[in-house]
């Protein structure tokens, strides 16, 4: 029988995706429950379908009032906690330098805790790993703790992507977890109409309170409201071009090439999982990276970038990855 690990990503869609080289490998060596929001039950069947996942939202990652502890779901998490020491995991680990992660590891009862201390938090981990540098991708944490569990995982650009048809949509995105992250809509206007422009077919995606914006602009965009949505989308698209976000990791991890525009985050820790990733990256700020919040009213770095700055890189990028549509199919239904 396989020795059980437990693997906690409590964070976003993007975050999650990342860990997907690590949740495959380790299932070959042991019996993997990963705890995570909701959506990794909808990305289970696709990305990883020999591991079983428990579902929590963590509530210190709510975007607002993440320690307002009276409204923290405190009875649901007694009894996951009873549920997780009823499992008698033999390892757990986590990939964050996190207390709060540490500490849900020390609750539930694994025998062996693995994790990268901070601010003290070794005293509830039983192997403290050694952090990557800090320029180092997230991906190389989840390197790290691989090789802790006894299996090595590839370098990021030694990842090979899965195959696909070849497909002559591109898709732009323009939405992202976090508004500073957000490249204006209006922008992503601007390269969706050059491209239609080139008899390049493009498809629209975006998040529910960008959907009016975009009607009233004379745009009908898909708007996934689940990870399913989502991989509909991406499963007609040969590039994805969009905000530093979920939707961008997900494309890369199914095979999708990326270009994603980069303002308050590092594009070192988050570049998609694609050899053929690229990236644009915003103004320089003092403050980089900011986390949640911009400390200015706008997020320049991102905000000050222009549709014309960008469009060279966009068209190069499209160029060497589309199988272009010929111009009788292109642009039919979203005219320039």
């Amino acid at each position: 029988m396989k020795p059980r690990l437990l693997v906690l990503e409590f964070w976003g869609l993007g975050d999650l995706v990342i860990a997907t080289p690590f949740l495959r490998a380790a299932s070959e060596k042991f019996s993997v429950t990963l705890l995570a929001k909701p959506f990794a039950e909808e990305l289970r069947a696709r990305l990883w379908p020999s591991i079983r996942v428990e579902t929590f939202t963590a509530p210190w990652t709510a975007f607002h009032g993440k320690y307002q502890l009276w409204r923290w779901p405190l009875a649901e998490m007694s009894r996951l906690r009873r549920r997780l020491v009823a499992e008698k995991f033999d390892v757990g680990v986590s990939a964050r330098w996190d207390p709060r992660d540490h500490l849900f590891l020390k609750l539930s009862g694994a025998t062996e805790r693995l994790g990268f201390s901070r601010l003290k938090s070794r005293r509830y981990l039983t192997r403290e790993l050694a952090r990557p540098e800090a320029l180092a991708h997230r991906y190389e944490f989840w390197r790290t703790a691989g090789h802790a569990l006894g299996f090595d995982l590839p370098a990021r650009e030694d990842l090979v992507p899965p195959a696909r048809r070849q497909q002559s949509v591109v898709l732009i995105h323009s939405g992202a977890r976090l508004p500073a992250r957000v490249w204006p809509l209006e922008n992503f206007q601007h390269i969706a109409a050059a491209l239609r422009a080139k008899k390049i077919t493009v498809q629209l995606a975006c998040d529910p309170d960008q959907l009016a914006w975009w009607q009233r602009h004379g745009e009908q965009p898909a708007c996934p409201r689940s990870v399913p949505d989502l991989l509909g989308q991406i499963d007609h698209a040969a590039a994805f071009i969009g905000n530093c976000s979920g939707p961008g990791h997900l494309a890369a991890i199914c095979g999708v090439p990326t270009f994603t525009l980069y303002g308050p985050s590092l594009h070192e820790w988050f570049v998609p999982l694609h050899p053929a990733a690229e990236i644009f990256e915003g103004k320089a700020c003092p403050y980089k990276p900011c986390s949640d919040y911009c400390r200015y009213p706008e997020a320049f770095c991102l905000g000050d970038v222009t549709p014309e700055a960008v469009w060279p890189r966009v068209e190069k990028f499209t160029i060497r990855h589309l199988a272009t549509s010929s111009p009788g199919d292109a642009g039919n239904q979203h005219p320039a």
